[in-house]
């Protein structure tokens, strides 16, 4: 049945069976997980370059800053909703993680 006549329609029955499935994805929050961690050495390792002026400027600790925290931040907000999703909070669940 189409959205609109599912919509309009004088039953409220569900016409389908829907199935959840909320099993942790391993692959995707490792992935995420690498990210956030490639992503803080990124940093870290960006600003050590720029308070040293590694490389006789501090042109390469803004580009590994750059590129850390690019890495950073999905990292961090998939991770962010895999812990929560297995904590079980409400509007969190593993679905809304992305397949890799």
């Amino acid at each position: 049945m189409a959205y609109v006549d599912h919509t309009f329609s004088i039953s409220d029955e569900p016409t389908g069976t829907f199935i959840v499935n909320n099993k942790p994805p391993i692959k995707e929050i490792a992935f995420a997980i690498a990210l956030l961690s490639l992503g803080v050495l990124g940093l870290l390792f960006g600003i050590i370059m720029i308070v040293n002026k590694v490389g006789g400027d501090r042109g390469h600790g803004i580009a590994f800053s750059i590129l850390g925290s690019l890495l950073f931040m999905p990292g961090f907000y998939y991770t962010r909703i895999a812990y929560y999703a297995y904590k079980g909070y409400k509007g969190f669940s593993f679905s809304n993680i992305p397949a890799v």
